[in-house]
């Protein structure tokens, strides 16, 4: 198994940009010494739940700080963006990042962002698949032309090609069994969140995954689930933290089901019914608690799924950088070795 960590770069209040982005610097760069694989980066617009609205140009930076780790984008939102241009951009920073490049694409979520670029949401999954078919052919480097139903594209050849000649590697968060077959149709891996979830929802997850290999022979077998995780040297330490979770979830429920709260760019945690208690957090919906602990949690996960990538969301609400970092040390140090 591999594993990266996430980061949403979000806030519980509204902070200077700078020391979001100094606090996402110093993450990526305690990942790389750790021995993480990737550093991923969420896409997100107009308030305070993530201050990365193009996480290419994050990826380009972490790249320039680092050395060695792979820099992902977790995800770009397909509808958002042209997707010749946005092939174009992919490309280019494959080229900065010195081929270290992953790229992770979904049909977005969010009521609140898609209304402030004009659009709906019901064709979001038509244009991701249509965007998904041009990006593809486009990173080839081969001459295409493209006539979909959101965009037509004359004979192009995008420039530059991609560092990573043998192939980008092509992430499609999914949840749904529509989203796992545009996935497998076109090749790409799967990513799916448990983030906040119970482990039934990861069964429904693998199982799509499942069908979706058997009925496109070219599917890609690679599974990769995002979870949330705190790692203490006590499991009552672990517990006093799931309240940032919950905010978290708070936040993202109520942006899913526009319910949303956002007042000058400042997204309030809305309670939502049926909502886990704090003890549920801790005990089904993350991989929270000593090391032992998250290793048999994390246990469970594999034997419904061949996990091939974990990507580890450690912060939440107003989680500490300290409590961050010592969970970023003490997964590695003693849980990531039980997975390789």
């Amino acid at each position: 198994m591999q594993f990266a960590a996430f980061a949403l770069a979000g806030s519980s209040e509204r902070e200077d940009p700078e020391v979001v982005y100094r606090r996402v610097i110093e993450y990526a760069i305690a990942a790389e010494a750790l021995g993480y694989d990737a550093v991923w980066f969420a896409e997100h617009h107009f308030s305070n739940y993530g201050y990365i609205p193009n996480p290419l140009l994050m990826a380009t930076k972490i790249a320039a700080e680092t050395s060695k780790i792979r820099v992902g984008t977790a995800v770009l939102v397909l509808p958002f963006w042209d997707p010749l241009r946005v092939a174009e951009d992919i490309a280019m920073t494959d080229q900065l990042t010195g081929g270290r490049l992953e790229v992770g694409v979904a049909r977005g979520y969010q009521p609140f962002e898609f209304k402030r670029f004009g659009l709906g949401m019901e064709d979001a999954r038509e244009r991701t698949d249509e965007a998904v078919g041009i990006i593809t052919r486009a990173l080839t480097g081969e001459t295409f032309e493209f006539e979909g139903k959101f965009h037509q594209i004359p004979t192009t050849t995008i420039y530059p090609e991609p560092a990573q000649r043998d192939g980008l590697p092509i992430w499609l968060a999914a949840g749904t069994k529509e989203s796992f077959e545009i996935g497998a149709r076109y090749g790409l891996r799967a990513l799916t969140t448990q983030s906040g979830r119970p482990i039934s929802v990861l069964e429904q997850s693998w199982n799509h995954h499942q069908r979706a290999q058997q009925q496109f022979p070219g599917a890609s077998s690679e599974f990769g689930v995002q979870a949330q995780i705190i790692v203490t040297p006590t499991n009552d330490d672990s517990r006093s933290q799931m309240e940032h979770f919950l905010y978290q979830s708070r936040q993202a429920n109520a942006l899913r089901h526009g319910r949303e709260h956002v007042v000058s760019g400042v997204s309030e945690p809305v309670a939502f019914e049926g909502e886990p208690s704090l003890d549920e957090m801790f005990e089904n919906r993350t991989l929270s608690g000593t090391p032992p602990t998250v290793v048999k949690k994390l246990r469970r996960y594999t034997e419904i799924a061949d996990i091939t990538m974990l990507s580890c969301v450690m912060h939440g609400g107003g989680m500490t950088q300290e409590t961050v970092l010592q969970s970023l040390t003490l997964f590695a140090d003693e849980v990531m070795p039980a997975f390789r």
